[in-house]
């Protein structure tokens, strides 16, 4: 159930990003839903490759690499997904940001952990 949840919440986090960029477009919830579902499958398959190839990069940008990894993944998935655009790396970099904050801050406010409640 909290894997439904998190994928809800993602999904939002892309319908917000329309109103805080003119760069991005997302057109209705359908296209919200799959690409947040792409978005995670990226993340969990590609995304650890991709760190641990480039490695050395991130190491010597103190971690800041993963960043650059984090836009172009973003930008290669708008790409694939109709009606999901993104415009531009620097959009995407922006973008992924934005969505990383709203998904945490979405997440934090509605997966309470049970052990809080204790």
């Amino acid at each position: 159930m909290r894997l439904l949840i998190t994928w809800l919440i993602n999904a939002v986090a892309l319908m917000a990003l329309p109103f805080l960029m003119s760069s991005v477009v997302v057109t209705n919830f359908t296209t919200a839903l799959i690409a947040a579902l792409v978005l995670g499958l990226v993340n969990t398959l590609i995304r650890p490759l991709l760190v641990i190839l480039t490695l050395p990069v991130t190491v010597i940008s103190l971690g800041l690499f993963i960043l650059v990894i984090n836009a172009l993944l973003f930008w290669m998935v708008s790409h694939w997904i109709e009606g999901f655009d993104v415009r531009g790396f620097g959009s995407a970099f922006l973008a992924a940001i934005l969505y990383s904050i709203i998904s945490w801050a979405l997440s934090t406010l509605l997966l309470k952990d049970k052990d809080e409640h204790a």
